[in-house]
Protein backbone atom coordinates (compact mmCIF):
# COMPACT_ATOMS: atom_id res chain seq x y z
CA UNK A 1 0.00 0.00 0.00
CA UNK A 2 2.81 2.41 0.76
CA UNK A 3 4.56 2.01 -2.59
CA UNK A 4 1.60 2.55 -4.91
CA UNK A 5 -1.41 3.37 -2.78
CA UNK A 6 -2.76 6.38 -0.99
CA UNK A 7 -3.94 5.76 2.54
CA UNK A 8 -6.38 7.74 4.62
CA UNK A 9 -3.56 8.56 7.01
CA UNK A 10 -1.93 10.81 4.40
CA UNK A 11 -5.03 12.99 4.35
CA UNK A 12 -5.55 13.01 8.09
CA UNK A 13 -2.02 14.33 8.37
CA UNK A 14 -2.97 17.50 6.49
CA UNK A 15 -3.08 19.23 9.83
CA UNK A 16 -0.46 21.82 10.62
CA UNK A 17 1.41 23.48 7.80
CA UNK A 18 0.00 21.59 4.81
CA UNK A 19 -3.58 22.01 5.93
CA UNK A 20 -3.04 25.65 6.70
CA UNK A 21 -1.51 26.17 3.29
CA UNK A 22 -4.44 24.54 1.54
CA UNK A 23 -7.07 26.30 3.56
CA UNK A 24 -5.58 29.71 3.04
CA UNK A 25 -4.94 29.12 -0.65
CA UNK A 26 -8.53 28.04 -1.22
CA UNK A 27 -9.68 31.30 0.31
CA UNK A 28 -7.24 33.32 -1.77
CA UNK A 29 -4.87 33.95 1.14
CA UNK A 30 -2.12 31.70 -0.15
CA UNK A 31 1.00 31.64 1.96
CA UNK A 32 0.03 34.52 4.19
CA UNK A 33 -0.07 33.50 7.82
CA UNK A 34 1.53 30.10 7.19
CA UNK A 35 4.30 29.15 9.58
CA UNK A 36 7.77 28.23 8.43
CA UNK A 37 8.14 24.71 7.01
CA UNK A 38 10.75 22.30 8.37
CA UNK A 39 14.23 23.55 7.57
CA UNK A 40 15.04 20.45 5.52
CA UNK A 41 11.82 20.53 3.44
CA UNK A 42 11.95 21.68 -0.16
CA UNK A 43 9.40 24.38 -0.88
CA UNK A 44 7.25 24.02 -3.99
CA UNK A 45 5.09 26.92 -5.07
CA UNK A 46 1.92 26.56 -7.09
CA UNK A 47 -0.12 29.09 -9.05
CA UNK A 48 -3.50 28.61 -10.68
CA UNK A 49 -7.09 29.88 -10.60
CA UNK A 50 -9.05 28.76 -7.55
CA UNK A 51 -11.80 31.31 -8.16
CA UNK A 52 -13.34 32.73 -11.32
CA UNK A 53 -14.33 31.16 -14.63
CA UNK A 54 -11.25 28.90 -14.86
CA UNK A 55 -11.38 27.60 -11.30
CA UNK A 56 -12.03 24.03 -12.46
CA UNK A 57 -8.51 23.93 -13.86
CA UNK A 58 -6.70 25.54 -10.94
CA UNK A 59 -8.58 23.61 -8.27
CA UNK A 60 -7.78 20.35 -10.02
CA UNK A 61 -4.08 21.14 -10.34
CA UNK A 62 -3.85 22.24 -6.72
CA UNK A 63 -5.46 19.04 -5.46
CA UNK A 64 -3.39 16.83 -7.73
CA UNK A 65 -0.17 18.49 -6.61
CA UNK A 66 -1.11 18.23 -2.94
CA UNK A 67 -1.99 14.54 -3.24
CA UNK A 68 1.48 13.93 -4.68
CA UNK A 69 3.14 15.89 -1.86
CA UNK A 70 1.18 13.94 0.76
CA UNK A 71 2.04 10.61 -0.84
CA UNK A 72 5.75 11.47 -1.04
CA UNK A 73 5.88 12.72 2.55
CA UNK A 74 4.10 9.61 3.78
CA UNK A 75 6.42 7.32 1.85
CA UNK A 76 9.48 9.14 3.21
CA UNK A 77 8.10 9.11 6.74
CA UNK A 78 8.66 12.84 7.22
CA UNK A 79 7.92 16.19 5.57
CA UNK A 80 10.35 16.44 2.66
CA UNK A 81 8.15 18.63 0.44
CA UNK A 82 5.83 21.52 1.26
CA UNK A 83 3.38 22.98 -1.23
CA UNK A 84 1.93 26.48 -1.07
CA UNK A 85 -0.61 27.50 -3.69
CA UNK A 86 -1.69 30.98 -4.77
CA UNK A 87 -4.89 31.90 -6.64
CA UNK A 88 -4.27 33.93 -9.81
CA UNK A 89 -7.92 33.95 -10.98
CA UNK A 90 -6.60 33.38 -14.55
CA UNK A 91 -5.37 36.98 -14.45
CA UNK A 92 -1.86 38.02 -15.43
CA UNK A 93 -1.50 40.82 -12.87
CA UNK A 94 -2.72 38.60 -10.04
CA UNK A 95 -0.35 35.89 -11.24
CA UNK A 96 2.62 38.21 -10.83
CA UNK A 97 1.42 39.10 -7.34
CA UNK A 98 1.08 35.42 -6.54
CA UNK A 99 4.58 34.73 -7.81
CA UNK A 100 6.06 37.50 -5.68
CA UNK A 101 4.34 36.15 -2.58
CA UNK A 102 5.75 32.70 -3.21
CA UNK A 103 9.21 34.06 -3.96
CA UNK A 104 9.19 35.98 -0.67
CA UNK A 105 8.13 32.77 1.08
CA UNK A 106 11.29 31.09 -0.22
CA UNK A 107 9.96 28.92 -3.02
CA UNK A 108 12.60 26.59 -4.48
CA UNK A 109 10.66 25.65 -7.63
CA UNK A 110 7.28 26.32 -9.20
CA UNK A 111 4.48 24.04 -10.35
CA UNK A 112 2.48 26.37 -12.54
CA UNK A 113 0.96 28.40 -13.79
CA UNK A 114 -2.14 26.42 -14.64
CA UNK A 115 -3.35 28.52 -17.59
CA UNK A 116 -1.36 30.02 -20.44
CA UNK A 117 -1.66 33.85 -20.12
CA UNK A 118 -0.55 33.92 -16.45
CA UNK A 119 2.13 31.33 -17.17
CA UNK A 120 3.53 33.40 -20.01
CA UNK A 121 4.14 36.45 -17.80
CA UNK A 122 5.29 34.46 -14.77
CA UNK A 123 7.74 32.42 -16.84
CA UNK A 124 9.50 35.65 -17.73
CA UNK A 125 9.93 36.33 -14.00
CA UNK A 126 11.14 32.83 -13.13
CA UNK A 127 13.60 32.95 -16.01
CA UNK A 128 15.06 36.21 -14.73
CA UNK A 129 15.16 34.94 -11.14
CA UNK A 130 16.46 31.48 -12.15
CA UNK A 131 13.68 29.48 -10.50
CA UNK A 132 12.82 26.16 -12.13
CA UNK A 133 9.26 26.02 -13.47
CA UNK A 134 7.24 22.98 -14.54
CA UNK A 135 3.72 23.79 -15.69
CA UNK A 136 1.06 21.08 -15.56
CA UNK A 137 -1.26 22.58 -18.14
CA UNK A 138 -0.13 25.84 -19.78
CA UNK A 139 0.22 24.39 -23.27
CA UNK A 140 1.21 27.35 -25.44
CA UNK A 141 4.81 27.34 -26.63
CA UNK A 142 4.85 31.04 -25.73
CA UNK A 143 5.45 30.05 -22.11
CA UNK A 144 8.61 28.22 -23.17
CA UNK A 145 10.02 30.86 -25.48
CA UNK A 146 12.24 30.03 -28.42
CA UNK A 147 9.84 31.36 -31.07
CA UNK A 148 11.01 32.92 -34.31
CA UNK A 149 9.24 34.75 -37.14
CA UNK A 150 9.03 33.60 -40.76
CA UNK A 151 12.46 35.08 -41.43
CA UNK A 152 14.07 33.16 -38.61
CA UNK A 153 14.39 36.16 -36.30
CA UNK A 154 13.94 35.20 -32.65
CA UNK A 155 10.83 36.88 -31.28
CA UNK A 156 10.74 35.21 -27.86
CA UNK A 157 14.06 33.86 -26.52
CA UNK A 158 13.99 30.35 -25.07
CA UNK A 159 13.26 30.40 -21.34
CA UNK A 160 15.55 27.51 -20.49
CA UNK A 161 14.13 27.05 -16.96
CA UNK A 162 10.53 26.40 -18.10
CA UNK A 163 9.18 22.95 -18.98
CA UNK A 164 5.73 21.49 -19.67
CA UNK A 165 4.03 18.36 -18.33
CA UNK A 166 1.12 18.83 -20.77
CA UNK A 167 1.22 18.51 -24.52
CA UNK A 168 2.11 21.74 -26.26
CA UNK A 169 -0.52 23.31 -28.51
CA UNK A 170 1.28 22.33 -31.74
CA UNK A 171 1.56 18.74 -30.58
CA UNK A 172 -2.15 18.63 -29.76
CA UNK A 173 -3.11 19.91 -33.20
CA UNK A 174 -0.87 17.47 -35.02
CA UNK A 175 -1.89 14.53 -32.84
CA UNK A 176 -5.60 15.29 -33.25
CA UNK A 177 -5.41 15.32 -37.03
CA UNK A 178 -3.41 12.09 -37.00
CA UNK A 179 -5.85 10.40 -34.62
CA UNK A 180 -8.90 11.41 -36.67
CA UNK A 181 -7.25 10.22 -39.87
CA UNK A 182 -5.99 6.92 -38.47
CA UNK A 183 -9.35 6.07 -36.91
CA UNK A 184 -11.32 7.35 -39.94
CA UNK A 185 -13.61 9.26 -37.60
CA UNK A 186 -15.01 11.67 -40.17
CA UNK A 187 -15.30 11.97 -43.94
CA UNK A 188 -16.08 15.71 -43.97
CA UNK A 189 -14.58 17.82 -41.21
CA UNK A 190 -15.39 21.30 -39.97
CA UNK A 191 -13.35 23.32 -37.49
CA UNK A 192 -14.69 25.89 -35.02
CA UNK A 193 -12.03 27.68 -33.00
CA UNK A 194 -11.43 30.85 -30.98
CA UNK A 195 -9.20 33.13 -33.02
CA UNK A 196 -8.69 35.52 -30.09
CA UNK A 197 -7.19 32.77 -27.94
CA UNK A 198 -3.53 31.73 -28.48
CA UNK A 199 -4.32 28.24 -27.15
CA UNK A 200 -7.12 27.61 -29.63
CA UNK A 201 -5.37 29.32 -32.55
CA UNK A 202 -2.10 27.48 -32.02
CA UNK A 203 -3.81 24.09 -32.02
CA UNK A 204 -5.91 24.94 -35.08
CA UNK A 205 -2.90 26.05 -37.13
CA UNK A 206 -1.03 22.79 -36.57
CA UNK A 207 -4.20 20.75 -37.04
CA UNK A 208 -4.86 22.50 -40.35
CA UNK A 209 -1.34 21.84 -41.64
CA UNK A 210 -1.40 18.18 -40.62
CA UNK A 211 -4.92 17.68 -41.99
CA UNK A 212 -3.76 18.91 -45.41
CA UNK A 213 -0.73 16.62 -45.24
CA UNK A 214 -2.92 13.63 -44.41
CA UNK A 215 -5.56 14.44 -46.99
CA UNK A 216 -8.41 15.07 -44.56
CA UNK A 217 -11.38 16.78 -46.19
CA UNK A 218 -11.82 19.97 -44.16
CA UNK A 219 -14.99 21.44 -45.64
CA UNK A 220 -15.41 24.48 -43.38
CA UNK A 221 -13.34 26.54 -40.94
CA UNK A 222 -15.20 29.01 -38.71
CA UNK A 223 -14.00 31.06 -35.79
CA UNK A 224 -15.22 33.28 -32.98
CA UNK A 225 -13.70 35.59 -30.38
CA UNK A 226 -14.04 35.88 -26.64
CA UNK A 227 -16.45 38.77 -27.21
CA UNK A 228 -18.68 36.74 -29.55
CA UNK A 229 -18.49 33.40 -27.72
CA UNK A 230 -22.05 33.70 -26.35
CA UNK A 231 -23.66 32.69 -29.66
CA UNK A 232 -22.12 30.04 -31.92
CA UNK A 233 -25.16 29.15 -34.01
CA UNK A 234 -23.78 30.86 -37.11
CA UNK A 235 -20.59 28.77 -36.97
CA UNK A 236 -22.57 25.61 -36.32
CA UNK A 237 -24.90 26.42 -39.20
CA UNK A 238 -21.94 26.84 -41.53
CA UNK A 239 -20.56 23.45 -40.50
CA UNK A 240 -23.97 21.84 -40.94
CA UNK A 241 -24.47 23.48 -44.32
CA UNK A 242 -21.11 22.16 -45.49
CA UNK A 243 -22.17 18.62 -44.61
CA UNK A 244 -19.56 18.10 -41.91
CA UNK A 245 -19.98 14.83 -40.04
CA UNK A 246 -17.19 15.67 -37.57
CA UNK A 247 -16.48 19.05 -35.99
CA UNK A 248 -13.06 19.66 -34.50
CA UNK A 249 -13.33 22.10 -31.57
CA UNK A 250 -9.95 23.09 -30.09
CA UNK A 251 -11.58 25.27 -27.42
CA UNK A 252 -12.12 25.40 -23.67
CA UNK A 253 -14.99 23.67 -21.93
CA UNK A 254 -17.09 26.80 -21.28
CA UNK A 255 -17.69 27.77 -24.93
CA UNK A 256 -17.80 24.06 -25.77
CA UNK A 257 -20.76 23.57 -23.45
CA UNK A 258 -22.59 26.41 -25.18
CA UNK A 259 -21.66 25.03 -28.59
CA UNK A 260 -23.06 21.59 -27.74
CA UNK A 261 -26.23 23.14 -26.34
CA UNK A 262 -26.78 25.25 -29.43
CA UNK A 263 -25.99 22.35 -31.78
CA UNK A 264 -28.80 20.45 -30.09
CA UNK A 265 -31.10 23.44 -30.47
CA UNK A 266 -30.58 23.61 -34.24
CA UNK A 267 -30.80 19.84 -34.67
CA UNK A 268 -27.17 19.31 -35.66
CA UNK A 269 -25.60 16.10 -34.34
CA UNK A 270 -22.18 15.44 -35.87
CA UNK A 271 -19.29 13.86 -34.02
CA UNK A 272 -17.41 16.41 -31.93
CA UNK A 273 -13.67 16.05 -31.32
CA UNK A 274 -11.75 18.30 -28.96
CA UNK A 275 -8.53 18.63 -27.02
CA UNK A 276 -7.53 18.94 -23.38
CA UNK A 277 -9.42 22.20 -22.85
CA UNK A 278 -12.66 20.21 -22.97
CA UNK A 279 -11.68 18.26 -19.87
CA UNK A 280 -13.94 19.68 -17.17
CA UNK A 281 -17.08 20.04 -19.27
CA UNK A 282 -18.91 17.41 -17.20
CA UNK A 283 -18.41 19.49 -14.06
CA UNK A 284 -20.06 22.70 -15.27
CA UNK A 285 -23.01 23.54 -12.98
CA UNK A 286 -26.29 23.44 -14.86
CA UNK A 287 -24.88 21.89 -18.03
CA UNK A 288 -26.91 19.00 -19.43
CA UNK A 289 -24.14 16.40 -19.62
CA UNK A 290 -26.23 14.21 -21.94
CA UNK A 291 -25.37 16.73 -24.66
CA UNK A 292 -21.71 15.72 -24.32
CA UNK A 293 -22.49 12.06 -24.98
CA UNK A 294 -20.12 10.78 -27.64
CA UNK A 295 -17.77 13.79 -27.53
CA UNK A 296 -14.20 12.69 -28.16
CA UNK A 297 -10.95 14.31 -27.11
CA UNK A 298 -7.27 13.60 -26.77
CA UNK A 299 -6.02 13.60 -23.22
CA UNK A 300 -3.07 12.07 -21.39
CA UNK A 301 -5.27 10.72 -18.59
CA UNK A 302 -8.52 8.76 -18.38
CA UNK A 303 -9.96 8.29 -14.90
CA UNK A 304 -11.72 5.05 -15.88
CA UNK A 305 -8.49 3.29 -16.90
CA UNK A 306 -7.82 0.05 -15.03
CA UNK A 307 -4.13 0.40 -14.22
CA UNK A 308 -3.22 0.40 -10.54
CA UNK A 309 -1.80 3.90 -10.50
CA UNK A 310 -4.94 5.44 -11.98
CA UNK A 311 -7.25 3.52 -9.66
CA UNK A 312 -5.24 4.60 -6.60
CA UNK A 313 -5.18 8.21 -7.72
CA UNK A 314 -8.93 8.28 -8.41
CA UNK A 315 -9.60 6.81 -4.96
CA UNK A 316 -7.32 9.38 -3.32
CA UNK A 317 -8.89 12.24 -5.23
CA UNK A 318 -12.40 11.17 -4.31
CA UNK A 319 -11.47 10.88 -0.66
CA UNK A 320 -9.82 14.29 -0.80
CA UNK A 321 -12.87 16.06 -2.26
CA UNK A 322 -15.35 13.97 -0.29
CA UNK A 323 -17.41 12.85 -3.27
CA UNK A 324 -17.42 10.44 -6.21
CA UNK A 325 -16.10 13.13 -8.53
CA UNK A 326 -13.36 11.82 -10.80
CA UNK A 327 -10.14 13.78 -11.29
CA UNK A 328 -9.54 15.34 -14.68
CA UNK A 329 -6.28 15.35 -16.59
CA UNK A 330 -5.18 18.62 -14.98
CA UNK A 331 -5.15 17.00 -11.56
CA UNK A 332 -3.19 14.08 -12.99
CA UNK A 333 -0.71 16.36 -14.76
CA UNK A 334 -0.09 18.28 -11.53
CA UNK A 335 0.42 15.02 -9.63
CA UNK A 336 2.98 14.04 -12.23
CA UNK A 337 4.68 17.45 -12.01
CA UNK A 338 5.39 17.03 -8.32
CA UNK A 339 6.33 13.37 -8.68
CA UNK A 340 8.71 14.01 -11.58
CA UNK A 341 10.30 16.89 -9.71
CA UNK A 342 10.81 14.70 -6.67
CA UNK A 343 12.40 11.96 -8.77
CA UNK A 344 14.87 14.54 -10.09
CA UNK A 345 15.40 15.95 -6.60
CA UNK A 346 16.31 12.48 -5.35
CA UNK A 347 18.59 11.70 -8.28
CA UNK A 348 20.39 15.03 -7.91
CA UNK A 349 20.44 14.86 -4.10
CA UNK A 350 19.08 18.40 -3.87
CA UNK A 351 18.82 19.81 -0.35
CA UNK A 352 16.64 22.54 1.07
CA UNK A 353 19.66 24.63 2.07
CA UNK A 354 20.61 25.03 -1.60
CA UNK A 355 19.56 28.19 -3.38
CA UNK A 356 16.70 28.11 -5.86
CA UNK A 357 19.17 29.25 -8.51
CA UNK A 358 21.54 26.32 -7.88
CA UNK A 359 18.60 23.89 -7.94
CA UNK A 360 17.40 25.47 -11.18
CA UNK A 361 20.72 24.95 -12.94
CA UNK A 362 20.83 21.28 -11.97
CA UNK A 363 17.20 20.64 -12.87
CA UNK A 364 17.59 22.31 -16.27
CA UNK A 365 20.53 20.07 -17.07
CA UNK A 366 18.61 16.98 -15.96
CA UNK A 367 15.30 17.67 -17.68
CA UNK A 368 16.88 18.76 -20.97
CA UNK A 369 19.41 15.93 -21.08
CA UNK A 370 17.09 13.49 -22.86
CA UNK A 371 18.22 10.82 -20.41
CA UNK A 372 15.91 11.68 -17.53
CA UNK A 373 12.69 9.69 -17.72
CA UNK A 374 9.55 9.60 -15.63
CA UNK A 375 6.56 7.26 -15.77
CA UNK A 376 3.35 8.36 -14.11
CA UNK A 377 -0.38 8.86 -14.50
CA UNK A 378 -0.20 10.72 -17.80
CA UNK A 379 2.42 8.69 -19.62
CA UNK A 380 5.19 6.12 -19.48
CA UNK A 381 8.87 6.85 -20.04
CA UNK A 382 8.31 10.57 -20.53
CA UNK A 383 11.26 12.66 -21.61
CA UNK A 384 11.74 16.37 -22.21
CA UNK A 385 13.49 18.15 -25.04
CA UNK A 386 15.71 21.18 -24.73
CA UNK A 387 12.71 23.22 -25.92
CA UNK A 388 10.88 22.32 -22.69
CA UNK A 389 8.24 20.16 -24.40
CA UNK A 390 7.33 16.75 -23.04
CA UNK A 391 7.28 13.60 -25.13
CA UNK A 392 4.48 11.17 -24.24
CA UNK A 393 1.64 9.42 -26.03
CA UNK A 394 -1.87 10.95 -26.04
CA UNK A 395 -4.89 8.81 -25.25
CA UNK A 396 -8.17 8.94 -27.10
CA UNK A 397 -11.15 9.51 -24.81
CA UNK A 398 -14.90 9.47 -25.36
CA UNK A 399 -17.68 10.59 -23.04
CA UNK A 400 -20.13 7.75 -22.44
CA UNK A 401 -22.89 7.65 -19.84
CA UNK A 402 -21.58 10.81 -18.24
CA UNK A 403 -17.96 9.66 -17.73
CA UNK A 404 -14.73 9.76 -19.69
CA UNK A 405 -13.81 6.36 -21.12
CA UNK A 406 -10.90 5.13 -23.24
CA UNK A 407 -11.60 5.42 -26.95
Amino acid sequence: MRNNGFTRRSFVRLSGLAAASLGLAACGGGTQGVGAPPADAIRIGGIGPLTGSSAIYGTATRIGAQIAVDKINETEGKTVLVLNWEDDQHDTEKAINAYNILKDWGMHMLVGCTTTPPCKVVSTETNADRIFQLTPSASSTDVLGGQADANGNVTIPRKDNVFQMCFSDPNQGTASATFIANRKLGSKIAVIYNNSDPYSTGIFQKFDAKAKELGLDVVKVSSFTDDSSNDLKVQLGEAKGAGADLVFIPIYYTPAALLLTQAHEIGYAPKFFGVDGLDGILSIPGFDTSLAEGVMLLTPFVATANDEGTKNFVAAYREYVGSNEDPNQFAADAFDCVSALYKAIKELNLKADMSAQDMCDKLIETFSSGKFTYSGLTGANMTWSATGEVSKDPKGTIIKKGVYQPL
